[in-house]
């Protein structure tokens, strides 16, 4: 209960969320932050000027697993919102990374082709994927905010 209390803080203080699995064998905490949008399919997106930097989840890492594989477009491919970019190979599975805006991908992260793990240890920094440079910002308004994004993995996590 310390613990829980302590990450609890400490989100606050970050200006970070916390999504809590509801299994009563296994309670895990995953990161939200605030000042991002979120898809269904576990993608954030931080629009920052001309530019939305990309990346899986928090969330979607830890049911993951360890990655050992990223798989990236080449910049200047175009992205639809809701299509596949790419796949991330973990040692559990291999999932597609679905876009949540449209647009045109101006830049990818290399660091993951060596270290694909930067996913796990840090999701929403080191651990980004693509920039993208959007062509519809009105999309960011079909995803969804930290509060909705928690709700919405709590809910999944449940049903599971």
């Amino acid at each position: 209960m310390a613990l829980r209390m302590w990450a609890s803080s400490t989100a606050n203080a970050l200006r970070l969320s916390t999504c809590a699995s509801k299994s009563p064998a296994f309670r895990a905490f995953s990161t939200v932050l605030d000042d991002l949008k979120y898809a269904s399919s576990h993608e954030w997106v931080k629009h920052d000027g001309p530019v939305a930097t990309i990346g899986i989840t928090d969330h979607a890492q830890e049911h993951l697993g360890e990655l050992v594989f990223v798989e990236l477009p080449e910049p200047g491919k175009e992205v639809k919102q809701g299509t596949g970019f790419g796949a991330v190979e973990s040692v559990k599975a291999t999932s597609d990374v679905n876009s949540p805006i449209s647009g045109e991908v101006v830049e990818i992260n290399s660091k993951l082709a060596d270290s694909p793990g930067l996913i796990n240890t840090s999701p929403y920094e080191e651990g980004w994927m693509i920039k993208v440079k959007p062509s519809n910002p009105s999309e960011l308004a079909n995803l969804m905010g930290s509060k909705e994004y928690i709700k919405f993995c709590e809910e999944e996590d449940a049903a599971h």
